[in-house]
């Protein structure tokens, strides 16, 4: 059977399939209905938030009619960040939270993804159940009550009441005693959710606060801006002297940074300074930290010089996530910039991240570039090879001998990840290593390998 569900919920062009106002209906009838099954005394409570691309209040209309259709009352934050949504459905609390986000994707694209009552992303047993019912034709119960949708799109204070439990929990539960007096900020908001969040913010906090890509018009989210595209992040935080600059992605679920000098520093040289931080005040729970197989050996190495471990995880922050329950460990995230810490909230949010670190700046009277000494990312080469199947790497003798040679070779001061594409017919080589020269014959020596034996014709 085909996935509706990826890693990150539900994506795709918006108005086509999965993301047509009739498949839309039918998902939030399925949820609905799901959670009514486990609920004898009451609706289903589900809360919902988008961010300011174009389609996304017909796909939030959709989804709140189809829920409704199901019986569950539904609350509309309107225009919020992904991790807004997974703090409402906590602290409401909701039976579920939905979010119509395509995160770091174009304004053609949008999402779906849902919460539940944790602020955890919903669980693959309860997506599989969604996934199988829509696949199967859907539920052609799910109609549109018009009146009932209308009445909620109406109520902009409603809205406005929700957002700002949010900005109430980031600005006195988070950022409290925080004071950013004296400092300056270049923030990117991708023209997403952000916009109407974090200049806010950080302008209450005390900071001067330069917002550039903050106007969102439905289709201008991450258009040559945000965390995909620091270049004008990095030229405006120099120009300005500011001390840092901040960039989100479009919902607002990871941040990047760049230091007083243009430099960036990713999610990577983020999880260096803030596990520091953490440990100096004893509370890097077991001296462990959570990243993927992507994140840079040079982290590993940094942090086994602090005595600090690194475990690694599949891609994606529900994989990081899982191991942060798991180990109990106080902090995990990507290079892409999601960070998240388990005590204060379960999905990564790039406001929180930002907070964490400025209070990291600020407790230690000292700029980011200082900060993230100790840290130094390591060459790395990555080669794509065609291939015509995705047999198990260790199942070919030619391969799994050069690799293992490959990985003496290495030792401790390098690394090598073989994987396959999870949408392509690829194989991926990446090595790291303290020599370019030499990681760079390594890769394309396995590569040569990789092809011929199962390299496409």
């Amino acid at each position: 059977m085909p996935r509706l569900f990826g890693t990150d919920g539900i994506r795709g062009k918006a108005g086509n399939f999965p993301l047509d106002a009739t498949t839309v209906r039918n998902i939030g009838y399925s949820l609905a209905s799901h959670l009514g099954k486990h609920i004898q005394d009451r609706s289903p409570l589900i809360v919902t938030g988008r961010d300011p691309r174009e389609s996304g209040e017909w796909i939030e209309h959709a989804l709140i009619a189809g829920a409704s259709a199901a019986g569950a009352r539904c609350k509309s934050a309107g225009i919020i960040t992904t991790p807004g949504v997974a703090f409402l459905t906590r602290s409401l609390p909701a039976d579920a939270g939905i979010v119509i986000s395509a995160s770091h994707n174009p304004y053609q694209d949008n999402g779906i993804k849902i919460f539940e009552p944790s602020g955890k992303k919903l669980d693959d047993a309860s997506e599989r159940l969604i996934e199988a019912e829509i696949l199967q034709g859907g539920n052609k119960n799910a109609k549109e009550p018009l009146s009932l949708s209308q009445e909620l799109f109406n109520n902009k204070q409603k809205e406005s009441e929700l957002r700002d439990l949010y900005r109430g929990y980031l600005a006195e539960v988070i950022a409290r005693d925080l004071s950013l007096e004296g400092l300056s900020l270049v923030i990117d908001c991708a023209n997403g959710a952000a916009s109407y969040f974090a200049p806010a913010l950080f302008t209450k906090l005390g900071a001067r606060v330069i917002a550039i890509n903050n106007m969102p018009d439905g289709r201008n989210i991450n258009r040559d801006c945000g965390s995909l595209y620091i270049e004008g992040l990095r030229q405006r935080t120099v120009r300005e002297k500011a001390n840092l600059g901040v960039a989100f992605d479009g919902d607002a679920d990871r941040a990047l940074f760049v230091d007083r000098t243009g430099r960036l520093v990713d999610g990577d040289g983020t999880l260096w300074v803030l596990a520091k931080y953490l440990h100096q005040h004893a509370l890097l729970n077991d001296n462990t930290v959570v990243a993927t197989v992507m994140s840079n050996i040079g982290l590993e190495i940094a942090l086994r010089k602090l005595d600090i471990s690194l475990v690694r995880t599949d891609v994606g922050d529900k994989y990081v996530l899982e191991e942060l329950t798991r180990t109990g460990a106080s902090i995990g995230g990507e290079q892409s910039g999601h960070i998240i810490f388990p005590l204060l909230s379960l999905a990564g949010d790039g406001m929180i991240t930002t907070v964490c670190l400025l209070r990291a700046v600020r407790d230690s009277n000292t700029p980011l570039e200082e900060l993230t000494a100790g840290f130094q990312a390591y060459p790395q080469v990555l080669i794509n090879v065609p291939v015509r199947e995705k047999r198990p790497f260790e199942q070919m003798p030619e391969i799994a001998d050069l690799a293992r040679r490959t990985e003496e070779l290495l030792g401790d001061s390098g690394r090598l990840l073989l994987r396959y594409s999870g949408t392509e017919s690829l194989a991926r080589v990446m090595i790291e290593g303290a020599n370019q020269t030499e990681i760079n014959a390594y890769a394309h020596s396995l590569a040569k390998v990789i092809e011929t034996v199962m390299g496409t014709p």
